[in-house]
């Protein structure tokens, strides 16, 4: 009875959507890739409303419901009771699609931004079915993408993704991670016109003089961006990483192409930023601690970028705290002692949570890092954790 009405439900949504996109006609930009879509998408929600009426998923409203419930409406969650909910969403929609727009006091978003998920083959195709975007921007896959358990393989997953850039018009903008080989291909398969932003020497739109920032104590990053031959600094509190940074770059390509400038762009950024929870963010812990909390999922490159995060910072102590990494299929073995044998190199003590986490914590014994400073548990356990403090 539930997948029934999830079908229903579903076929409703498309249907509702697809009717309001052919109405109010908004320029769509598309967020896809393994890691960065929430924080590039936030980014992006920072830049652009700054001159623009946008509307941006909330949390990871990426799927076959999430995409057509942006679409629909500024709806921050699905509430309950579910029904109910359900009914507001559909009688919503159908005012906005049937009364005049000269008697609706609604005026719906200039501009959406949209995550598109491909957690399996045929999503991209799905979502695609609903709404076409102008601008596609790609964030990183990396080797081991996550949720490749579904496909045949990573080239499989990655030409699920890239058909969100094949899709493009010609006046559209494919905008890709030149730092990842596997997003700059993409650049062949794609007949719109393409912008290129990394720390490397062959994106257009550059990150330069990155640095996690810590005068005593942990602050935030520093970067300036580059365009043209000019750059502008910015400094984003609260938060740890380069993946901030590809975020903030990946925003101000968006943001030149609808004709801002650098230095907008960047006062947008630190006035309006606010990276999602639980994507690198910074939090006062016990006993004078810090805490960088990327908790929110784990791929095989978004646990090695916070590891390299964990490793430039500053410390007399570095404690890694890590989860297993799921949805990685055959190459979990893999992808986990990788971790461990990296961790081994600079932290003073690991902690590994779960059972594929254990390969972590293994490898890394393997590695050289002492037993004594080695600790794994099955499960997540407040006292745990709070002891080796």
């Amino acid at each position: 009875m539930k997948n029934i009405f999830l079908r229903i439900l579903k076929l409703i949504l498309k249907k509702l959507a697809k009717a309001v996109v052919r109405r109010y006609q908004p320029g769509i930009v598309a967020v896809t890739g393994s890691v960065g879509k929430t924080s590039t998408k936030e980014a992006i929600r920072a830049v652009l409303s700054k001159e623009r009426k946008i509307r941006a998923s909330s949390g990871n409203f990426n799927n076959e419901i999430g995409v057509p419930l942006t679409i629909l409406g500024d709806w921050q969650e699905i509430k309950k009771p579910a029904f109910l909910f359900w009914f507001k969403v559909v009688i919503a929609s159908l005012f906005r699609i049937l009364i005049p727009r000269k008697f609706s006091s609604l005026k719906y978003p200039e501009i959406l931004v949209l995550e598109y998920a491909a957690d399996r083959p045929g999503d991209m195709k799905y979502l695609l079915g609903i709404a076409q975007p102008q601008i596609t921007v790609v964030t990183a896959i990396g080797e081991i993408p996550v949720h490749v358990e579904f496909y045949s393989g990573p080239e499989a997953l990655v030409r699920e993704k890239a058909k969100l850039v094949e899709q493009l018009p010609t006046v559209g903008f494919a905008i890709l991670n030149a730092d990842d080989p596997l997003v700059l291909e993409m650049k062949n398969q794609t007949r719109s016109q393409v912008m290129t932003f990394g720390f490397g020497d062959a994106a257009q739109v550059k990150i330069t003089g990155f640095e996690n920032v810590s005068n005593g104590e942990p602050t935030g990053i520093v970067f300036k961006l580059g365009y043209g031959g000019s750059f502008v600094p910015v400094k984003i509190n609260g938060v740890f990483g380069k993946g901030q940074a590809y975020a903030a770059v990946a925003a101000a390509c968006v943001g030149l192409i609808f004709g801002m400038n650098l230095v907008k762009i960047a006062e947008a950024l630190v006035l309006n930023f606010q990276p999602p929870s639980r994507r690198m963010n910074l939090v006062s812990g016990v006993k004078g601690t810090f805490i960088i909390d990327d908790s929110y999922n784990a791929s095989p490159l978004s646990a090695k970028a916070a590891l390299d995060t964990l490793r430039d910072l500053k410390a007399k102590r570095k404690i890694a705290v890590l989860g297993d990494m799921l949805e990685i299929g055959k190459y979990n073995l893999e992808a986990h002692e990788e971790i461990g044998k990296f961790a081994a190199g600079f932290v003073d003590l690991l902690v590994t949570i779960g059972p594929r986490a254990k390969f972590i914590a293994e490898a890394a014994s393997k590695a050289g890092l002492a037993k004594e400073n080695i600790s794994s548990f099955l499960r997540l356990a407040k006292e745990n954790i709070s002891s080796f403090l």
